[in-house]
């Protein structure tokens, strides 16, 4: 049965998502159909498709009261919009349908899993937003909410844990068939933690085990958890708010982090042994991952920054994109990541250097774009050696994004404080890469709306947005000192069949 409040959003984007014209939209990154895009939910594989749904307000280009989006993938670069499969239409969840995960189930359903909020007043009179995780059943398309909601409140949180931070639910299936699901909260002490529960039959939940907490250490509220074996390791990946800078590891603000560790299934005990960051660019958030068929750790995240979204063009009737998939892979002590393989399926022309001397800024014949995989390999030319290096993108005679390398240093600088925006907020970031005697190897990938930056095959990724005129399609270099540099550049061509 569809609600009337269901129906409302799903006409609406209907009727106003067609009037986005497909090059007015990022080619292959996933942007709501209208309106408001934020967190990944649900990324999850349903009768053989990648189902990805997300937190949507589909009314406007503000956050508003959340809805579920909804898209499916074959490829994972190509993404058909469904209808929107949640609405905030029942007393448990009727101040939004919050984050969540799917898992497809034995009889053919999907199962979603997500967080509804109700706003309570309490004793003193304030009224505060309850939290409880909620789930609901379909075929892909339509979803019934269990009359048994909320399957998780305050009746299985442990003593000290809030009932208003509670939010996020991340569920996967056992090898037994049972049902597990890790959850963020905040502890009493005002800092952030992850929960695990555990269900036979999806409906009925217990509380096991926490799994980690921060102690204030790492921020405050943990959200949009994920817990999965990598390569040997066990990790817990969370999204921190209120960080404190942590060096160039963390930075102020919303951050993400891999908690690297070891973990023993029938204790529920997590072991912590790192802490990593997952992305040190300006605009990544409430990442999720899943496992493919072929066995790979494949991550989305929502490519924006809390403290800037309020920054876009005052006529884009959308607002909001995930990054590209990515392939986690645990390498050398790090969680690396890499685009997923199927972008090489889109790889169009190619144009290739080798050798090129860089000293004053140079550009080279074939070499721009704003839908193209590029991969630069800069490397001292003698013992002398070079200070800088930097390479300009989406550049045009006003506008530009740099990304610049400083070996002594080992850092690496993204900035995109001549995109065109203008606001006054952060624009800069700087992250530490591994020292290789001043050889840097930089993989971009840009879509017309964004860049993501992936350091020495995926030891660091840096990722952020941008809104500067398509027109500005040019990409030079530059090195203060004698650099070598071989490029690769592939157009990314995505209306092949």
């Amino acid at each position: 049965m569809i609600s009337e409040a269901l129906q409302k959003a799903r006409d609406f984007e209907e009727k106003y998502g067609a009037f986005i014209p497909p090059e007015k939209r990022p080619a292959f990154h996933l942007t709501p159909r209208v309106g408001w895009m934020n967190d990944p939910n649900g990324f999850s594989l349903y009768k053989g498709e990648y189902h990805l749904f997300y937190q949507y307000h589909p009314y406007s280009v503000q956050w508003g009261p959340m809805h579920w989006g909804h898209a499916v993938s074959r490829d994972l670069l190509r993404w058909e919009y469904l209808p929107a499969a949640l609405a905030p239409d029942a007393p448990y969840d009727a101040g939004g349908c919050f984050s969540g995960g799917a898992v497809e189930l034995p009889d053919g359903r999907q199962m979603l899993i997500y967080t509804g909020v109700k706003r309570e007043r309490q004793d003193d009179g304030v009224c505060q937003d309850i939290q409880t995780q909620c789930v609901a059943f379909g075929d892909g398309l339509n979803y019934e909410k269990c009359p048994a909601n909320p399957v998780i409140d305050d009746r299985q949180i442990p003593a000290g844990f809030s009932r208003a931070d509670f939010r996020d639910p991340k569920l996967w299936r056992e090898a037994d068939g049972s049902f597990r699901c890790v959850v963020g909260n905040r502890t009493d002490d005002g800092s952030g933690a992850v929960l695990l529960f555990e269900s036979t039959d999806g409906v009925s939940w217990k509380f096991s085990a926490i799994l980690d907490r921060c102690w204030n250490e790492f921020g405050r509220m943990w959200e949009c958890p994920d817990f999965f074996p990598l390569d040997g390791k066990q990790i817990l990946m969370c999204s921190p708010q209120d960080m404190s800078a942590v060096g160039m590891e963390f930075h102020n603000g919303d951050c993400t982090m891999f908690l690297i560790g070891r973990y023993d299934p029938a204790s529920h005990q997590f072991e912590r042994e790192g802490v990593q960051a997952v992305d040190y660019g300006l605009d990544f958030y409430a990442p999720q991952t899943l496992l493919t068929p072929d066995g790979r750790r494949i991550m989305i995240a929502w490519m924006q920054n809390w403290d800037t979204c309020t920054a876009h063009p005052s006529d884009a009737r959308w607002f909001g994109q995930m990054t590209i998939l990515r392939e986690l892979d645990f390498r050398d002590g790090r969680v690396v990541q890499n685009p997923v393989r199927e972008l090489e399926r889109y790889h169009g022309r190619r144009v290739a250097y080798t050798d090129v001397p860089v000293h004053e800024e140079v550009t080279l014949q074939g070499v721009y774009g704003r839908m193209i995989d590029l991969t630069v390999t800069v490397r001292p030319m003698s013992a002398a050696g070079y200070t800088t290096f930097r390479m300009k993108v989406a550049r045009g005679s006003q506008h530009y994004t740099s990304i610049t390398y400083t070996p002594q240093t080992d850092t690496l600088r993204v900035s995109r404080s001549h995109a065109g925006f203008n606001r006054d907020f952060v624009h800069v970031r700087e992250c530490f890469v591994r020292s290789r005697g001043g050889e840097i190897k930089l993989r971009v990938i840009l879509d017309r709306y964004s860049a993501e930056i992936f350091v020495n095959d995926g030891e660091q990724a840096l990722s952020l947005t941008f809104y500067t005129p398509q027109s500005a399609d040019g990409i030079s270099f530059e090195s203060h000192g004698n650099a070598l540099m071989n490029v690769e550049k592939y157009d990314i061509v995505m209306d092949r069949s």
